[in-house]
């Protein structure tokens, strides 16, 4: 039996240096560990579409300028997510929980001390790898 596979557009959102994190309810899969905020595509929504209202539905931004990051599949013993993670570089509006959730600023050097779902992994190092490039580290 193959699991359903769950498509979510994912925001690594940044501002002076910093990514925001948002914290998962802990009634949620994989809950009370934090993560990228953003979540499931709908059908007939462009992943760049999913993320701009999933974003503004979660913690009140309306992106204005992302670019595609990476995609990763990972297969949980009960579902299969493919995230499609974009970085996001400007947005209007202050972010905060909608939902209720904490948010908070991390530097990228605090991402390696945080709890994140397993399918998260695989981001953090991407985002620790692609910004010590650029800052010719």
């Amino acid at each position: 039996m193959t699991s359903k596979i769950i498509h979510v557009a994912v925001g690594v959102i940044l501002r002076d240096q910093q990514i925001l994190l948002a914290l998962r309810s802990s009634k949620q899969h994989q809950g009370g560990k934090w993560e990228f905020p953003g979540g499931k595509v709908e059908d007939g929504e462009s992943v760049q579409q999913a993320l701009s209202r999933e974003l503004h539905e979660e913690v009140a931004i309306d992106v204005t300028h992302s670019q595609a990051f990476m995609q990763i599949e990972h297969a949980y013993p009960e579902k299969t997510v493919l995230l499609d993670i974009y970085l996001v570089s400007g947005f209007t509006g202050e972010p905060h929980g909608r939902e209720g959730q904490p948010l908070r600023w991390v530097t990228i050097a605090e991402l390696s001390n945080i709890d994140f779902p397993d399918a998260n992994q695989p981001i953090v190092e991407r985002i620790q790898q692609h910004f010590s490039k650029q800052q010719g580290s």
